[in-house]
Order: C-alpha cells, then sequence, then structure tokens
C-alpha cells in the first residue's frame, strides 16, 4: 500500500492558452481503465478483499480509514490518494462519509505523476 498527495500545493500552475488554475496530475494509462466514483455515507465500508488489478483510490471529500493485510488501519482525508497492487488484501471505512474515485487498470503508476505522502 502506497500513499501520495495530489493536493493543491502538488500540482503546477498551467497558463497555456491565457489559463489560470492549478493540475494535479493523477495517472495515465493507455490500457483500458475503470474509472467510478464510489460514496461511502456515515460508517460506511468496503469490505476486505483483494485487489482483481492495480487500484487507486482518490480521496475527494471526507475521511476515513484504509488498510491492507495488516491488522493497522490509516488515516486517509480529501487530497490523498492510496495504491493497492493487484491481489493486495485491502479494506475501506469512513466515520463520517467520504468520497472518492477509484481508478482500476492493469497498468496504474501513480508515482509517475503524484509524489508520495510524507
Amino acid at each position: 500500500m502506497e500513499f501520495y498527495k495530489f493536493s493543491k500545493d502538488s500540482g503546477k500552475r498551467i497558463s497555456k492558452f491565457d489559463s489560470n488554475f492549478i493540475m494535479s496530475r493523477i495517472i495515465q494509462t493507455d490500457k483500458a481503465t475503470n474509472i467510478g466514483c464510489m460514496h461511502l455515507d456515515q460508517n460506511g465500508i468496503v469490505g476486505f478483499h483483494q485487489a482483481v488489478v492495480p487500484q487507486l483510490l482518490v480521496v475527494i471529500t471526507g475521511d476515513g480509514y484504509v488498510r491492507n493485510d495488516s491488522e493497522e488501519y490509516f488515516k486517509v482525508q480529501s487530497g490523498d490518494a492510496v495504491f493497492w497492487e493487484k491481489d493486495e488484501w485491502h479494506e475501506t471505512k469512513s466515520d463520517k462519509g467520504l468520497t472518492a474515485i477509484v481508478i482500476e487498470s492493469v497498468e496504474l503508476n501513480p508515482s509517475l505523476f503524484m509524489p508520495l505522502k510524507k
């Protein structure tokens, strides 16, 4: 399990075409990719299971906890991204609620685009 950040301070200012915004890149793929938006309500949980393909959880709002095959939970919040390799056991839960983008593909390599969270 790896933790990344995509918050505003990890992005780059874009000024091309008279633009003025910050872009925090997340991922790029050439192969089939599934992208979804996951909504965990209060006390929501994505049960403990193995990742079918590499998976990236990109937390948009709220906060929660994640774990891999260890018993230790790690807090995640808006601006955090969590990466699990294929076959890695994992779980996500939230006490207050959490919304996240989930990206699944055989060729995910988030380290090319996002800094590791310290």
